[in-house]
This record gives structure tokens, sequence and C-alpha cells, in this order.
């Protein structure tokens, strides 16, 4: 735990990113359809700032304060890089979620993680 203290909120996003794209693509596939552009359109409903900005605004008030404080953390780090087609605060937040996701992961919280993985897929957000 101490050596993921150290690791700044956009390593977290990085690891996150990567678990949250596979956990989406792992579902899209058990969808039954065997169409490679139907798995890449579904994907990209939820692999996107917009979505991911909706699902972390969704998931602010059910959340414990050390998921908070990784939240707050890592919409305030500093970027280099810029959103390509979302505004910033859209970036900013799917960044923060992207973080959450990495920070369940590498603590090993994996029901928790299971929980917003699957919210993060909800045709409700």
């Amino acid at each position: 735990m101490e050596k993921i203290d150290n690791l700044s909120p956009l390593a977290l996003a990085f690891i996150g990113d990567g678990v949250h794209t596979l956990f989406v693509r792992e579902f899209v596939v058990k969808g039954g359809i065997s169409n490679l552009n139907y798995y890449h359109q579904k994907a990209k409903k939820f692999c996107n700032a917009k979505h991911q900005k909706e699902v972390l605004e969704k998931l602010l008030p059910m959340l414990s304060f050390e998921e908070s404080e990784i939240v707050r953390r890592a919409r305030n780090a500093k970027s280099k890089h810029k959103a390509k087609n979302f505004n910033e605060e859209e970036y900013k937040k799917a960044t923060a979620f992207e973080a959450l996701v990495g920070f369940l992961y590498l603590t090993e919280q994996k029901e928790r993680l299971k929980e917003i993985l699957k919210i993060s897929v909800s045709e409700e957000v």
C-alpha cells in the first residue's frame, strides 16, 4: 500500500485506463454479437471522457473518503496531455475516474472495483 501511495494520480489513471478498457471489451464481447465493428462502436460508447465523467459524477456520493481523495488528487493533477475531442472538465474528471479504477485495482479491492466497473457499463449513466 505504501508504494501505491507514492504513485502519481496520473500513473494510477494510466493503469485504470487499461483496466477499464479491458473490462469494457470483455463486456462487449460477451454480448454475443460476433462483429468487430460492433465491438468497437459499443466499446467507444463506454471508453471516452464524456462517459467516464458521467460515471464519476454518479459515483461521487457513493465514494469513501479514501476514494474521494484519490479522485480529488487526480482531478487536480497537472497533465501535459490535452483531450482531443472533449473539454478540459470532461478530461480531468475522466482522468479522476481512471485513477480511481487504477487505485482499486492496485490495492486489490476486487469487489469494489467490480461494482464500479459494472456501473461504468450501465446504460443508466
